[in-house]
């Protein structure tokens, strides 16, 4: 579990960097994503990981990918609209999605505790997010991307756990498709939105190699290698670190100002989080 919220934490502070590197939302994810593709190529031959031989594992992996690159290229139009702690926390809202979807698909009930800890969740969240809507008239798409976003992050986190039911599959070729995959759907939509594709400074590369490299391969592969190991509803909770981060950050490191409701939120969401990993230990 130590793992999953290292991981959290390290996907929200993905959100700083897109607010310093001046590129389009899918560009940023198509950077992302191959960067992470290459590394996983590197250490998968390292290691001599062998591939899924099952072709259901490779078609799951792919989805999760092109689900992923979704996620990732709304979440940085949210980012860019209401700000990383404000997207994150609406991002978050995957917990929602995951725990119906572990319900329909994989015959997930959640029990009296966790439903206690999902409710106050989102109790959170709504207070950490409610004072956005009165002062920022691009509230709205913020709201919506970032919605969406936590919608395609479940469905990039369900074909993962979808991928294990055929077959077990070694972490880093699962990550190599996915990243593949995911950089294989971002580059023609940056392309023909016309979005800035190339970096125009050392800083900037730098920064997308630390997106890539941090983010996308320890972030994203410690989330990878939980997801299989615990119900999809009690791995969107511990997903809600990664929005308290970002708030934190985006206040005192960016200076956006934040309402005592809305630390008021933070701390619900840390109950929520407390409460259903002491319940299901």
């Amino acid at each position: 579990m130590a793992g999953l919220v290292l991981g959290c934490v390290l996907f929200g502070l993905g959100s700083l960097i897109i607010v310093f590197v001046p590129l389009g939302s899918f560009a940023m994810s198509f950077w992302r994503l191959l960067v992470g593709a290459l590394a996983f190529a590197l250490l998968a031959w390292w290691r001599r990981s062998p591939f899924p031989h099952n072709r259901r594992c490779w078609w799951f992996a792919a989805a999760a990918g092109v689900f992923l690159n979704l996620d990732l290229a709304l979440w940085h139009e949210s980012i860019h609209a209401v700000g990383p702690g404000i997207s994150t926390l609406l991002n978050s809202l995957q917990i929602f999605f995951l725990a119906a979807i572990g319900l329909l698909f994989f015959s997930e009930r959640p029990g009296g505790w966790q439903m206690t800890s999902l409710v106050l969740a989102i109790i959170g969240v709504a207070l950490i997010a409610s004072p956005e809507f009165a002062q920022n008239d691009r509230a709205a798409w913020g709201l919506l991307s970032g919605v969406v976003s936590g919608a395609m992050l479940a469905l990039s986190m369900a074909s993962i756990r979808k991928v294990h039911t055929f077959a077990p599959v070694a972490l880093l070729p699962l990550m190599l498709i996915l990243s593949v995959c995911g950089a294989a759907s971002a580059l023609p939509v940056a392309l023909l939105a016309g979005e800035a594709l190339l970096p125009r400074s050392a800083q900037a590369v730098g920064l997308i190699l630390v997106y890539g490299l941090v983010m996308q391969c320890l972030a994203w592969g410690l989330i990878a290698f939980a997801i299989p190991r615990l119900s999809l509803a009690l791995t969107g909770l511990f997903l809600l670190a990664e929005p308290v981060a970002a708030l934190f950050l985006d206040a005192f490191w960016l200076g956006k100002p934040v309402s005592a409701l809305q630390w008021g939120g933070a701390a619900l969401t840390l109950v929520a989080i407390y409460l259903g990993s002491v319940k299901r230990r």
